[in-house]
């Protein structure tokens, strides 16, 4: 099963603290289930265009067993045939980055490499979108993992996004335990990057200090 998801996503690590993430917008609902795959201490993988969610589910095996973002990526890409109507970024555990962006993939599309982090759109009103969140990413690098990449997406927003316009948002950051340290999601809303903060905002109140205090195996 394929879903069509015109995206504009940032998936990164943090060099300080090796949490990884991705924070995605697109103008469908419910992003946040098929676009983000990450897990602790193995990478994390944002599949989007044409979705492939398996691009997800079997990257993170290959990851876990010890391809690097690059051999993953290969790899993903020769077992599928529908490639070029795909997009995906990867980083891994040690901050290497891959991306692709297939040639039948709707336009404006693309993506930007940057230090521990991928930037990658399609169907977007300009390349202006993925700019102007790589440059957020390094402008808010001071920032918690977390916030760095909800500034990028707002700033990806801002610049011009989807094409189509606006309808979910998620945010999906790990840090060292198998479940999940944010996983936040505006499945449908008209400004869903805007409504991501401020779901943020309730969570960083009443949720995330709960976190600190979950077992840890």
């Amino acid at each position: 099963m394929q879903f069509h998801l015109n995206t504009f996503s940032i998936t990164a690590r943090c060099k300080k603290t090796g949490m990884m993430g991705v924070a995605v917008s697109t103008a469908r609902p419910a992003v946040g289930g098929l676009c983000p795959y990450v897990k602790a201490g193995v990478g994390a993988i944002a599949t989007q265009a044409f979705v492939n969610p398996y691009y997800g589910i079997d990257g993170l095996k290959y990851l876990e067993s010890g391809m690097s973002a690059s051999e993953t990526m290969e790899r993903l890409l020769q077992e599928d045939e529908g490639r070029e109507q795909r997009q995906l970024a990867i980083v891994d555990a040690q901050g290497r980055t891959a991306a692709f962006t297939g040639k039948e993939t709707v336009p404006w599309q693309g993506h930007l490499v940057g230090d521990q982090y991928v930037v990658a759109g399609n169907m977007l009103t300009g390349e202006e979108t993925i700019r102007a969140m790589a440059n957020a990413c390094e402008e808010h690098e001071h920032l918690p993992l977390h916030e760095r990449l909800m500034q990028a997406l707002l700033a990806g927003q801002k610049a011009g996004g989807d094409k189509r316009g606006k309808q979910s948002a998620a945010l999906y950051v790990v840090n060292d335990t198998e479940y999940p340290f944010i996983d936040i999601r505006a499945d449908e809303h008209p400004n869903p990057v805007e409504e991501l903060f401020r779901i943020y905002e309730v969570c960083k109140t009443d949720l995330f200090p709960l976190t600190d205090r979950l077992v840890k195996r």
